[in-house]
């Protein structure tokens, strides 16, 4: 039997509203949440820097309910009709936020392909976390009657340097499809807004920052 993980119990789990009054992160960060708790992160070293994570399908019911409602209220104004989750993550967030905003279903992007699927529907995919290649996004053509002519938010767990998102955005496309908009619970840094499309407005629940090393810590850049 694997051991479980303590880290998977220690993060994700529950907000709180006693942050750390430290400008010099080690090991964790408490990012700001829209209601004014705080939800404890895990720093990870890439070398010269870092970046706050959170895994979806790790956190709790209540973290996960949370952040979908606020994604929903922010994407409200937006006026979407139909979500689209991105893999796998995102599935994570989808039928919350679809929930949240009164619909009765949401649509999966998948990673897996299907007898019937076509290649046309289809565009390469990594991402920060999943750099591998040979991976692709799929749009099952079945579902194209639930997206024609309707005002899609497509939604995804993080988005970090916006690889995986513009993947979103292109098999959309090919289907000849373009989201009101972007919803996602966490901005990781902003460094996908490098060549992101204007008119595509990202939304999320929360934010944190690039970190750079900072002696025997982390410092915000």
């Amino acid at each position: 039997m694997t051991a479980c993980n303590p880290e998977n119990m220690q993060y994700w789990q529950e907000f709180h509203t006693n942050p750390s009054a430290t400008r010099l992160w080690r090991d964790t960060y408490d990012a700001a949440m829209p209601d004014g708790t705080f939800l404890r992160l895990p720093l990870r070293d890439l070398g010269t820097t870092a970046i706050a994570g959170m895994i979806a399908n790790q956190a709790s019911f209540s973290v996960v309910d949370a952040l979908s409602a606020w994604i929903a209220a922010r994407a409200r104004p937006l006026a979407p009709d139909v979500v689209v989750g991105l893999p796998t993550l995102g599935h994570v967030y989808g039928s919350g936020v679809a929930r949240a905003l009164g619909h009765t279903n949401w649509v999966a992007l998948g990673t897996s392909r299907k007898l019937w699927y076509d290649e046309a529907l289809s565009v390469p995919l990594a991402s920060i976390t999943s750099p591998q290649a040979g991976r692709r996004l799929w749009l099952d053509p079945r579902i194209l009657d639930r997206l024609a002519g309707r005002r899609i938010l497509l939604v995804d767990d993080v988005i970090s340097t916006g690889t995986s998102a513009r993947a979103g955005l292109a098999v959309l496309a090919a289907a000849g499809l373009k989201p009101v908009g972007f919803g996602c619970a966490m901005e990781q840094t902003q460094r996908w807004r490098a060549d992101w499309p204007a008119d595509v407005p990202v939304i999320s629940a929360f934010r944190t920052p690039l970190f750079r090393r900072d002696g025997e810590g982390w410092s915000e850049t």
